[in-house]
């Protein structure tokens, strides 16, 4: 894993050409991955739920609180690593950001590990604060006991896929999340429904499917030379100007997860059809918004590379565009839901509470996430212009300011009160965090003109690997459009 060395003569490909452009592929390829991976994760519930036992269906829903937590922490690592090596290489130093790469992939590992494995050592009495028990109880405990160990794997898999959207190549960073759902797509049905296996199935195959992104995600960030042996005595230093965005990306990522986790213990109250019915509007959601949830680490590198160049002007094209890309797929999802719900709420074989849940997103509370990707476009500009304890701000006001008042009051009026109650706080926090997005950017051009020029002038070429917008939307035309179609007509 010494690294190849890099082509020369290459230009950091996000600080010229059309930023629309740049924004459609980066976010379209990383949304045939993630839509991908959340499509096969439905149809894994699907599965499950046509087994005919509702306590499984639910155990599904409690499992996965915790695991967005683990998940969450991936995440925030991987924002702070793409963030902190799209600047290094903006400015075109790409040895040194292989150097940090390579050492801050070694703390990831050890973090990720230990949180797997006090997860699955605490897993029960997790569960039970959600509101877990029962047969619910024991199968969602099974899971993480089974899934927690690994989480290192998916964590360096997420991080290696950052670092190749880092130099551009959209198409190797898209096959890490489309060749471990590929895999998990082909296992869950036969262990599933073929051997009865359940929920332990499902915890084997997405195991099998935390390899497969490790090694895809290592072979493709080592092509481009990515990766080398970190040197111990150098990974505390190398590590420390991540970490300044990591922490803060961790605390932020988190905080939709807790978030999710104290509406799910609401929903508990009224039982495992509500449960059930909550764990399908999320499953639906990813997938439905797998653009909008791509835009975030899609256009992290955008933002980065021409920070590094000083080219603040197509940073704020960066904002504009994402937001309107966001809007209009979230209003054309929302047509979409509208018409499909009911073949939703028969294919998750819901009944009562979990099925007027469904019917209530489909029809009114989808328009949330009109202010919730305002919200996300506005993380990813603070992580990457180096305000990142912004994002903090706005997420933990989210889950908690946001969520928690309106959902123990929607409460009081059923299930249904609950999801409404959730969708209510999106609105203020995501209109303020990008308002003030746009004053970051603004505040930035403002405050050194002068050293910005400078900077860019100096930049002429990379030593970068690189694959140019050109190239990826070629690839996105060849291979994209093919697994749009597909799941689209699978929605």
């Amino acid at each position: 894993m010494s690294g190849r060395r890099p082509p020369r003569h290459k230009k950091a490909c996000f600080v010229s050409g059309s930023i629309m452009k740049h924004v459609l592929v980066m976010s379209g390829t990383g949304a045939i991955g993630l839509m991908a991976v959340f499509a096969v994760d439905m149809l894994n519930m699907i599965y499950v739920a046509h087994l005919g036992d509702a306590a499984l269906t639910a155990a599904i829903g409690f499992a996965g609180a915790v695991g967005g937590i683990q998940i969450a922490v991936s995440i925030g690592l991987t924002i702070g690593l793409g963030a902190s090596i799209g600047r290094e290489i903006g400015s075109g130093q790409f040895y040194r950001g292989r150097r940090i790469a390579s050492s801050f992939l070694f703390t990831s590992f050890v973090l990720t590990m230990l949180v797997g494995l006090l997860t699955a050592f605490l897993a029960r009495p997790i569960l039970e604060l959600l509101g877990a028990s029962g047969e619910a109880l024991n199968q969602a405990a099974l899971y993480l006991y089974i899934t927690s160990p690994f989480l290192p794997l998916v964590s360096l898999g997420m991080s290696a896929s950052a670092l190749m959207r880092a130099v551009g190549d959209a198409k190797r960073s898209m096959n890490v999340t489309l060749g471990g759902a590929i895999l998990t797509a082909l296992l869950d049905p036969v262990l599933i429904l073929g051997m009865h296996e359940g929920l332990m199935g499902a915890a084997i195959s997405a195991v099998l499917s935390r390899f497969a992104m490790l090694l895809l995600g290592v072979h493709g960030a080592s092509a481009h030379g990515m990766l080398s042996w970190p040197k111990l005595g150098a990974i505390a230093s190398d590590s420390r100007g991540v970490w300044r965005i990591a922490l803060p990306a961790i605390l932020t990522n988190l905080a939709t997860p807790v978030g999710g986790a104290y509406v799910t213990a609401h929903m508990a109250r009224f039982g495992l059809e509500a449960v059930s019915g909550q764990t399908a509007v999320e499953r639906i959601v990813v997938v439905a918004f797998s653009f909008v949830f791509a835009l975030t680490g899609a256009v992290g590198p955008i933002i980065s590379q021409n920070l590094g160049a000083g080219q603040m002007d197509r940073v704020r094209e960066v904002l504009i565009a994402s937001l309107k890309v966001s809007s209009v797929c979230v209003v054309c999802t929302w047509a979409l839901l509208a018409a499909s719900q009911t073949l939703l709420v028969e294919g998750f074989n819901l009944q009562g509470d979990g099925a007027a849940l469904v019917h209530l997103f489909c029809t009114w509370t989808v328009a949330g996430y009109l202010f919730i990707g305002m919200l996300f476009v506005a993380n990813t500009a603070f992580n990457n212009l180096g305000h990142p304890l912004y994002s903090t701000l706005f997420n933990w006001g989210r889950a908690t300011l946001g969520t928690m008042p309106f959902v123990s009051y929607g409460a009081s009026f059923g299930a249904l009160g609950v999801q409404v109650g959730q969708a209510l706080g999106s609105v203020l926090f995501g209109s303020v965090a990008i308002v003030t997005a746009f004053r970051v950017v603004a505040d930035l051009a403002a405050s050194k003109p002068a050293v910005m020029a400078a900077q860019a002038s100096e930049i002429g070429a990379s030593d970068i690997p690189t694959q140019s917008a050109g190239a990826a939307m070629a690839d996105l035309a060849e291979i994209g459009e093919a697994e749009f179609s597909a799941e689209n007509e699978r929605s």
